[in-house]
C-alpha cells in the first residue's frame, strides 16, 4: 500500500463549477457514480454500473479478488442509500494489494459529505465533532484551516451482505469558512489490521482539500 500514497489523482471536483470543496485522492481509488450505483435493475443507470465495474474487475487478476471486489460492491449499493440520504456528495473504491502482508487485495470506501452546523469557532467546531464517540482523537492544523480526526469501529449489519462483521471507520472533520457546514470526510475498510496504513491515506487526503478553487490559483501563476 505504501507506493499508493504517494501518487495522488485529483478528483473530478476540481473542475466542477458547483463545488465548494476540492480534493485528491491517492492511486487506486475509482469514482463511483452515485446516482447509478442505486439505480434500479434494467434502467440506463444500471447499464452505467455494469460498466464501472467491468472496468474495475479488469483490474483485478485473480478470481478471488473480483469476486471480493463483487460481494464489496453489493454491500455499498445497500450503503448508497443511506449515505445519500445523510449529504453523501462523493464515494470512491479503494483497491491496494497488502504490501506488508499475504499480498492479498485489501478494499477501502472512501465518502465525502455535507453536514450543516450551527456557527462557532473553526477550531471548536472541529473538536465538538470529533469528541463524542470517537478512538484516537487527533486535533489537526491543515492548509485548509481547523480540522479533527477520530475512528469508529462499526458492527456490519447482516443484511448488507458483507463477509466481515466488523468495519473501521475513519473520519476527518474540516469546517467549512463559512461556518455554516461540515466537510466529513470518511474512509471505511474491513480491514482494521492495517488501521496506520488507511489512517495515514485519510490524513493525507485531508491535508489537499482546498474550499479554494485550486484551478483560479493555477491560472493565476501562470
Amino acid at each position: 500500500m505504501a507506493e499508493d500514497q504517494n501518487t495522488y489523482i485529483l478528483s473530478d471536483s476540481a473542475t466542477a463549477p458547483d463545488r465548494d470543496a476540492w480534493f485528491a485522492l491517492p492511486a487506486g481509488f475509482t469514482t463511483l457514480p452515485l446516482d447509478v450505483l442505486t439505480a434500479p435493475v434494467g434502467s440506463p443507470g444500471a447499464s452505467r454500473l455494469r460498466e464501472v465495474v467491468d472496468d474495475l474487475l479488469a483490474g483485478v487478476p485473480d478470481g478471488v479478488g473480483r469476486q471480493q471486489v463483487i460481494g464489496q460492491l453489493a454491500g455499498a449499493q445497500r450503503m448508497m442509500l443511506a449515505l445519500r440520504e445523510e449529504g453523501v456528495v462523493h464515494c470512491s473504491l479503494g483497491l491496494h494489494r497488502d504490501d506488508d502482508g499475504d499480498g492479498r487485495l485489501l478494499t477501502s470506501f472512501f465518502t465525502f459529505r455535507w453536514q450543516e452546523i450551527s456557527r462557532a469557532p473553526r477550531h471548536l467546531t472541529a473538536a465538538r465533532a470529533v469528541a463524542a464517540g470517537h478512538e484516537r482523537i487527533e486535533v489537526l492544523d491543515l492548509p485548509c484551516g481547523p480540522a479533527a480526526l477520530g475512528e469508529v469501529a462499526r458492527t456490519v449489519a447482516p443484511d448488507l451482505g458483507l463477509a466481515v462483521e466488523r468495519l473501521l471507520q475513519i473520519h476527518a472533520y474540516l469546517p467549512h469558512p463559512d461556518g455554516s457546514r461540515l466537510a466529513v470526510l470518511t474512509l471505511t475498510t474491513p480491514a482494521p489490521h492495517r488501521r496506520a496504513h488507511y489512517r495515514a491515506m485519510l490524513h493525507d487526503v485531508a491535508e489537499h482539500v482546498s474550499f479554494d478553487d485550486p484551478m483560479v490559483h493555477l491560472r493565476t501563476n501562470v
